[in-house]
């Protein structure tokens, strides 16, 4: 799509999703220098924008609680088989696996998300430790088919488990970790 393009659809709808900013972004980013249309459409588009004609949808209003409680159990466990064998686990499809087999927990909220997180430690850490456990036996069974495979982190140009993780949860659990500020 081209910045009119999405300038027209924008005013359009009333809205401007996260995918529109995105997809406006990476084309200025990638161009030597913009059009006068294009100057013109992003300038109708923040006129909109000023002026509520337009509303920019923000990037996520609501986390989902079992991701965040998988992903840690995961780690946990993946880095204990890691150590004491030689055997080399995808986190990715351990946490695909379970989360396909566990209910989800939403939350809007800080104390909605704390509240989440208590109601799974009371009523189903049990079933996300067996999901867990049965996504890495799976993990561990399956033989190397289709080593093309290319893991989504990869393809974006991600490094590694850590970065995936780090982004799971600057995404999914943003504050988290409070940046350390310097005295």
């Amino acid at each position: 799509m081209t910045i009119e393009e999405i300038v027209e659809q924008a005013l359009g709808n009333g809205y401007l999703t996260p995918t529109m900013e995105a997809e406006v972004g990476r084309i200025c980013d990638n161009a030597a220098e913009l059009s006068v249309e294009e100057y013109q459409a992003l300038d109708r588009l923040m006129g909109a924008l000023l002026t509520g004609q337009v509303v920019a949808v923000p990037r996520k209003q609501f986390i989902n609680v079992m991701e965040e409680l998988v992903l840690t159990e995961s780690i946990s466990r993946v880095s204990q088989i890691e150590a004491s064998s030689n055997k080399t686990l995808d986190l990715g499809d351990i946490a695909a696996y379970a989360l396909n087999r566990l209910p989800p927990l939403y939350a809007t909220t800080e104390e909605g998300a704390t509240y989440q997180r208590q109601r799974a430690k009371e009523e189903l850490l049990a079933l996300i430790v067996e999901q867990v456990d049965a996504a890495i036996s799976r993990n561990l069974d399956q033989p190397e088919f289709f080593p093309e495979r290319r893991a989504i982190a990869d393809a974006l140009g991600k490094k590694g488990v850590l970065d995936q993780v780090s982004s799971l949860l600057q995404a999914y659990a943003p504050g988290f970790e409070e940046p350390v500020q310097a005295n």
